[in-house]
């Protein structure tokens, strides 16, 4: 077990952390996430830099580098379907409150990974290579730039405007819901754009195996 597979291995854990911190509403734990996160970036340039430059690269770091990054993905939209944002107060004082991120949207961005995942498969068993592409490249860039923007909201919310004036936080949490709503679905856009892409271009092998 070499040091970049280890780093590798160790970003499933860091995902079962963020999922943790999200899911716990005490002080803090939002900022711990958003670290956490970054942790795991941190993690992935080093395993991938090392892999290339110093160790080699294994054929356990093909299948399992890709897998833990698209796990940790997975990991906090699926924690942020969890997270209730308020939306209304009725005249009883009941609070009506909405996901921070559809559910829906979280199913086309898992749904692509899976595909893409198994499409790597069949083509590793018929001895052929899927790199990632243009808008496989995208697709990661806009999942990072939304979780870390999305991670930053809740920190400020629950760590920054904890006890803050009423007005202040309804105006904060309309704000990071639309945002939230905004990134994911461009999100959502343009990881299935990327996946059509992927099977297009890569039809052969499904076709062949039907």
């Amino acid at each position: 077990m070499q040091v970049p597979n280890m780093l590798t291995l160790s970003r499933f854990f860091l995902a079962a952390g963020i999922m943790a911190l999200l899911a716990i509403d005490i002080q803090f734990f939002k900022s711990f996430a958003l670290l956490v996160f970054i942790v795991g970036g941190i993690t992935d340039y080093l395993d991938g830099y090392l892999a290339r430059n110093v160790y080699g690269v294994s054929s356990f770091g093909k299948l399992m580098d890709p897998l833990a990054d698209k796990v940790m993905v997975c990991a906090c939209f699926v924690a942020f379907v969890e997270i209730q944002i308020p939306i209304k107060t009725l005249g009883s004082g009941d609070i009506i409150t909405t996901s921070l991120v559809p559910a829906w949207i979280v199913v086309i961005i898992i749904t692509r990974e899976f595909m893409v995942t198994g499409l790597r498969l069949l083509a590793a068993n018929k001895g052929r290579t899927i790199s990632a592409g243009k808008w496989g490249k995208h697709k990661t860039v806009w999942q990072i730039v939304a979780i870390v923007v999305i991670l930053l909201g809740l920190a400020i919310r629950s760590d920054i405007l904890r006890g803050a004036d009423a007005l202040v936080l309804e105006t904060f949490e309309f704000g990071l819901r639309w945002t939230a709503l905004t990134l994911s679905v461009a999100v959502a856009l343009i990881t299935v754009a990327s996946g059509v892409k992927y099977i297009s271009e890569h039809s052969d092998l499904v076709t062949r195996n039907m």
